[in-house]
């Protein structure tokens, strides 16, 4: 059984899971409208990636005999000034949701729930991930700069990726 301040922060995090899963369709959408389709099927991606995280901490708090109670989720941005404003900003999102989730694992370690620390390392993993891949877009596009036809051969490149969810276990 999950105590009641754990329960309460794992509810939190589903939110901002959620939340997360929003503002990268907001920025899909904004890819959309500006033509470039693969970087909107990157964040459509992202946004599936986040769906997957948000259900795997409902599922936790459910196997657990916990109660999963959703809250508003507040609108996200849906305006930037350019290609690399949106990977900037989804970068500092990532690295948001990383001190999110060193806190869910300090409560964990704090409290000596070793079920949910042992659940976390599963996110403390992802997060490094999260943050390698955004960074690296930020990276290509501040090589790129104005250069239409880099921005639109990166546009192609991105457009290749596909969210595979993780098998059950992982």
């Amino acid at each position: 059984m999950l105590s009641d301040r754990m329960q309460s922060a794992i509810n939190a995090q589903i939110n901002a899971e959620v939340y997360s899963e929003y503002l990268y369709y907001s920025m899909s959408a904004y890819f959309d409208s500006a033509g470039l389709p693969g970087m909107a099927k990157w964040m459509d991606c992202q946004a599936q990636e986040e769906h997957f995280h948000a259900m795997k901490l409902f599922d936790y708090v459910n196997e657990r005999g916990g109660r999963v109670t959703l809250t508003t989720i507040e609108g996200p941005e849906t305006e930037w000034d350019s290609p690399l404003a949106v990977f900037e900003g989804a970068y500092a999102h990532e690295q948001k949701v990383t001190g999110l989730i060193n806190g869910l694992m300090d409560i964990a370690l704090e409290e000596k729930d070793h079920g949910t620390a042992q659940m976390l390392q599963w996110f403390v993993e992802e997060q490094v991930e999260e943050e390698a891949s955004a960074t690296g877009v930020v990276q290509q596009l501040k090589w790129i700069g104005d250069s239409g036809q880099g921005i639109l051969m990166l546009d192609k490149e991105l457009g290749t990726r596909v969210f595979t969810p993780p098998a059950k276990g992982e």
